[in-house]
């Protein structure tokens, strides 16, 4: 895959320690990684968007109620499908990123709100030296007719925070569309874990945008942003919650810097601030966490 698209380096620390050995390959094999709660009226869309030479398109259900899984197999024979472990869109990721063959992972929402054809520009950024390629809205031709204002408002405080912890040059930290290589799977260090139902873990939800982020950076991977454009969610009800999950993003920030003493931390904030801990999930309950996107 070729694209003429130029990407915005965001390097990270010099000091940092690379504990990856890196493999490439000049045409890498591309596997796509997609995330369901019963998209089934989207998958359609999304499909059709794909490059026609992916190694591997995994779809990992999260117990969908309507016809998702029978669609994506309908649409592709060779669809690759994953249960799930748990709720939230952290879990299905790690799931999926557990049953990666290819040499190139590519996380993509099933809304329809990314181009699935943007997949060529992601994985040219790779094959010029990139380790990790972070799509942005913010940056280039990137853009976006679905943010809201106070999203918006609040990724950019969300982003010079993480850029402040982690000496970082993000323009979009809370932006979903991104690719690496497979090599740096063990330094993002995320357990798909055992069948556990209902139950939902730290690092399940939405936040495992952030944390990925992060643990690129303190990896010492070359981070390479890409540009993106978001379109809207094609037919059904995000469960992204802007304060919410907001918040769980900022406890993701606190959690990734401080390493084991973020949850001393925040298990602090829990006894002082019972009513906001019980938002920010610091019980480790984490209540409020949503299912994929």
């Amino acid at each position: 895959m070729t694209d003429t698209q130029s990407s915005t380096d965001v390097r990270t620390p010099a000091e940092a320690v690379v504990h990856h050995v890196p493999v490439r390959t000049a045409a890498p094999r591309v596997s796509v990684v997609v995330p369901t709660y019963n998209e089934a009226r989207n998958l359609p869309h999304v499909f059709a968007r794909l490059p026609s030479d992916l190694h591997e398109v995994i779809v990992v259900d999260g117990r969908s109620v309507d016809d998702t899984v029978e669609v994506a197999r309908a649409l592709r024979p060779d669809v690759r499908i994953v249960q799930q472990t748990r709720r939230g869109k952290g879990n299905a990721m790690a799931c999926g990123f557990a049953a990666v063959t290819g040499d190139v992972v590519v996380m993509l929402d099933a809304d329809g709100s990314a181009d699935g054809q943007e997949i060529e520009r992601f994985v040219a950024a790779l094959t010029a030296g990139a380790d990790f390629a972070k799509g942005t809205r913010f940056a280039g031709d990137g853009g976006s007719s679905d943010i809201t204002t106070l999203r918006a408002w609040g990724n950019r405080w969300l982003n010079r925070i993480a850029n402040a912890l982690f000496s970082t040059r993000y323009t979009d930290l809370c932006y979903g569309y991104n690719a690496f290589w497979a090599h740096c799977l063990p330094s993002l260090d995320l357990d798909p874990g055992a069948e556990c139902g209902d139950v939902q873990r730290w690092g399940d939800g939405f936040e495992i945008e952030t944390i990925i982020n992060t643990r690129m950076a303190k990896a010492g991977m070359q981070i390479t942003e890409v540009p993106s454009f978001e379109h809207p969610r094609l037919h059904g009800t995000s469960n992204l919650d802007t304060w919410r999950d907001g918040l769980r993003v900022l406890r993701a920030l606190v959690v990734e810097r401080c390493n084991g003493r973020g949850r001393a931390v925040l298990a602090d904030v829990g006894r002082l601030f019972p009513r906001q801990s019980e938002t920010l999930g610091v019980d480790g309950a984490d209540r409020d966490a949503s299912r994929t996107a």
